[in-house]
């Protein structure tokens, strides 16, 4: 075992070798531009590029014309609500979306204001989750978009998307969800869970960094952010990174392969460090649904947590050799303090909060490290 751990899988993976097995080619070897239709080059990286896409499609039960290549989620997230924005603001200007929201859906939303949109943002219980009953009291004739995320990443915990995307089907109102945390890591079926756009990250689920996809439902128009030569169907212009979408292709297959024992052992060994840090700081505070009790509710991988005082002081020093986020990749880079924390209630002063997100690489060993560093918190104040 290598020190430093790295527990923070939330934030980034590395790419699987077989992922980048499967990109070498496409960097020196077959390099043409997929829109270059008159020669062989340009052929073959097209085929590279349809074959990712089928494969994208099969891994969310999508068909192949449905999935438009980005460069992420952040991307994504920004083309489907401004899309959506763009087209259907002569039938309304409302939108919906959920207080523990990525920056990147919350945001988008809020600057449409500035373009005369009315935006509703709906709070959350103290787990995160957002009442069905909630969604349809905010629901007005106007209302064109819904977007609330799949799973959270910070507290893990999961939605129940499906009915709030059959309700806004019944009204008329399109559904989308940041599946960024999810797919990799859930089985997500675009038909079972009644979305219409789905945004998610290769670098999520061992694909590349600077890779992405946006489902958009055959019967759903989209307007471009990017226009220029009317690539990926007139939705997103620019010369697409072919290794990156073969490399997104091949980590989203081999997600859909692992799923099970991924998860089954992720999960197991989330839990032992949970009862751990349980057992170890009686004080501490779970954000999210509680793994034990209720686990079909949280991410496989996720535990969050907050520690009162002195106690999560030391808890941080225990863990100076393990990789875990006190907040959001995003959020931390920008300053702030969380604002999902904050919704459910946890911005208390004198808290220090933890993140720990466990991986494919995760090792039992490491676990074992990680449990022995929090139970000398537990020894030291003995």
């Amino acid at each position: 075992m290598k020190l430093p751990i790295y527990l923070d899988y939330h934030a980034t993976t590395p790419v699987d070798e077989r992922v980048l097995e499967a990109m070498q080619p496409y960097f020196i070897e077959i390099f043409g531009n997929p829109a270059s239709s008159s020669h062989v080059f340009g052929w073959q990286a097209s085929a590279a590029v349809e074959q990712a896409r089928r494969q994208v499609a099969d891994g969310l039960d999508a068909d192949p014309e449905e999935i438009v290549f980005t460069s992420g989620a952040s991307e994504s997230n920004n083309l489907a609500i401004r899309g959506v924005a763009r087209l259907c603001r002569e039938r309304g200007r409302h939108i919906v979306t959920v207080a523990t929201e990525h920056k990147a859906v919350l945001n988008t939303c809020l600057a449409l204001e500035e373009d005369g949109f009315r935006v509703t943002v709906l709070g959350v219980d103290g787990e995160g989750g957002v009442e069905l009953d909630a969604v349809r009291a905010a629901l007005a004739d106007d209302t064109i978009l819904v977007s609330i995320m799949h799973a959270n990443n910070e507290i893990g915990t999961i939605q129940d998307i499906a009915p709030i995307g059959a309700l806004c089907r019944d009204r008329g109102v399109l559904f989308h969800t940041d599946a960024t945390q999810s797919i990799g890591r859930r089985l997500f079926n675009v038909r079972h869970l009644n979305v219409d756009l789905v945004s998610f990250s290769g670098h999520k689920f061992y694909g590349p960094k600077g890779t992405g996809a946006l489902f958009i439902r055959r019967s759903v128009d989209c307007a471009p952010l990017i226009t220029g030569g009317g690539h990926e169907s007139g939705v997103r212009s620019g010369t697409l990174n072919v290794p990156g979408v073969v490399g997104l292709a091949k980590a989203v297959e081999l997600a859909n392969q692992s799923l099970k024992d991924e998860t089954a052992r992720t999960r197991e060994w989330r839990d032992d460090l949970w009862r751990a840090i349980r057992e170890a700081v009686p004080t501490v505070l779970l954000n999210g649904p509680d793994p034990l009790e209720r686990p079909d509710d949280r991410l496989p991988n996720n535990l969050n947590v907050s520690v009162p005082g002195a106690e999560g002081e030391a808890l941080v020093a225990a863990l100076d050799q393990v990789a875990v986020s006190t907040s959001s990749a995003c959020t931390s880079a920008s300053g702030e303090g969380s604002h999902v924390l904050k919704a459910i209630g946890r911005d208390t002063e004198g808290l220090t909060h933890l993140r720990f997100g466990l991986g494919r690489p995760t090792t039992r060993e490491e676990i074992d490290y990680t449990i022995g560093c929090i139970r000398a918190v537990a020894g030291a104040r003995a």
